[in-house]
């Protein structure tokens, strides 16, 4: 199987296990607007955001220093059992503090005690899993990975049936199930997620015992010294991705603000397709740049997938924009939502930025300049922070999503600049760009300039899938020659 032909099939069984936990944010969706108000939906958006930088935190950069120190030593089975414990030990010495402090740290975040134990708990239990996933994925067994992702997906989806759906229609004689009933309903959300995040843990916990307790100090430095500029650049990825909801809160009326980061979350949700294409894509392609860097011909393939890669997205995009009408009956069924569909288009492309970025960043990674990745998205973060504070006061969430456009394409343009000097790769500029462009081009026509006319939409897709096939229809020809 040609190198090409295993990643995307890898990225493929991997797309599964991402676009279900995806689909699964896309089915709740219409149940949480349906249930919550637009205030409560809002805390529930903003709460997410500690999640992701939590996540960020209590991985420090591990799972990156996975791969590439399992494809570098020669002691494979130290460098995965000292990440093992690390990981391990940092999470149980985070876990005792929080909940020391979890008073103090609800007070300081403006949420309820409970929701800032809830997410102490699935935090700590999602760090546990990072290190054993790593090892499937190296392992290359895209398949045990993505069934034990399904099943957390089914037991989430489960619960939250159950709690919003099946739980208010039982009496509340039954002790327990009193226990269980909350006026304030964002409760459920998150009950859900701990009891399937700590299924998931007991699920992976004999690779606790597989992959061993040995621990290299000498590997574990340099794997903290390899992964601190991956962590720097996790934290500032965290503000790009989620410090808008925050800020929104934080920077309009109290009276107002919750609901307005409902309103924005519901339609950032519209992005989605092109995270779970992006997100599909970074778990095959990661494993894969580590494990092809020392083939002669690395960079030609690099370059393919980059080209490859922008191809789907600018189509994704593009199909996305045009039938947005007809996807938000499915994702935002309350009209009341509807009134921030127009940083749909932003949202997506900043979303394709991002997936271009991850492409470019390989040259970094393979060459441990780590620290140059750190600098980009410490440098998309300022430009988060600063245009959010600016815009917010002015135009509301309008001004988040073009903060959001205006980072990630920032960063994508800074990791070429800097790849091309240190790390040189033959990318097709000129099919890229055009892909890009065009995509972008009829985007903004479909949505602004014909208000999002279906018939205008669909003639547009199709224009593209024909440019597609005249620009690429020898590579077509030689895949359905293989196949």
């Amino acid at each position: 199987m040609s190198a090409l032909k295993k990643l995307f099939k890898h990225t493929f069984i991997y797309g599964i296990a991402t676009v279900l936990p995806r689909i699964l944010g896309l089915i709740l969706t219409p149940l949480y607007i349906s249930f919550l108000p637009k205030a409560d939906y809002g805390i529930y958006v903003s709460l997410m955001v500690y999640l992701i930088l939590g996540n960020v935190l209590l991985s420090y950069g591990m799972e990156t220093a996975f791969f590439r120190f399992i494809n570098k030593e020669k002691k494979a089975e130290e460098v995965q059992s000292t990440a093992l414990i690390s990981i391990l030990i940092s999470t149980i010495l985070v876990l005792a503090v929080s909940l020391l402090l979890r008073n103090q740290i609800a007070d300081w975040l403006e949420y309820k005690i409970e929701f800032i134990v809830y997410a102490i708990f699935i935090l700590c239990l999602d760090a546990l899993v990072v290190i054993p996933f790593a090892w499937y994925r190296n392992m290359q067994m895209p398949k045990k990975y993505s069934a034990i992702k399904i099943f957390n997906v089914i037991v989430n989806l489960s619960l939250n049936l159950f709690f919003f759906l099946i739980l208010p229609k039982i009496g509340k004689s039954n002790e327990l199930v009193q226990a269980l009933t909350f006026d304030d309903k964002v409760h459920y959300i998150f009950i859900s997620n701990l009891i399937a995040s700590f299924i998931t843990l007991i699920i992976v916990l004999p690779l606790y015992v597989k992959i061993g307790i040995k621990f290299n100090r000498s590997i574990w430095i340099r794997m903290i010294q390899y992964g601190f500029p991956v962590l720097i650049a996790g934290l500032a990825f965290s503000i790009n991705e989620g410090f808008d909801k925050l800020l929104l809160r934080y920077l309009l009326p109290s009276n107002t603000s919750d609901a307005v980061v409902g309103v924005y979350g519901a339609c950032y949700k519209l992005g989605v397709f092109m995270t779970l294409f992006v997100t599909a894509f970074k778990l095959g392609v990661e494993p894969f740049f580590f494990q092809n860097a020392s083939k002669k011909d690395a960079q030609r393939i690099y370059a393919n997938i980059t080209l490859y890669f922008t191809i789907f997205g600018a189509f994704i995009f593009l199909f996305v924009v045009a039938y947005t009408d007809v996807l938000k009956y499915l994702l935002i069924p309350q009209s009341e939502y509807w009134e921030a569909l127009w940083i749909v288009p932003l949202i997506l492309l900043a979303n394709f930025c991002l997936g271009i970025y991850h492409n470019l960043s390989v040259w970094y990674k393979i060459t441990d300049r780590t620290k140059y990745g750190a600098y980009i998205s410490v440098t998309g973060a300022v430009i988060t922070l600063v245009l959010n504070f600016l815009l917010i006061p002015i135009i509301s969430y309008k001004g988040s999503a073009i903060a959001t456009l205006a980072a990630y394409g920032t960063m994508m343009l800074l990791s070429y600049y800097y790849g091309k000097k240190h790390y040189p790769i033959p990318y097709n500029l000129k099919k890229i760009g055009s892909y890009l462009l065009v995509s972008i081009v009829l985007s903004v026509l479909s949505f602004y300039v014909f208000d999002r006319n279906l018939y205008v939409g669909t003639l547009f897709v199709l224009l593209f899938l024909l440019m597609i096939f005249i620009l690429e229809k020898n590579e077509l020809k030689k895949i359905l020659k293989r196949a």
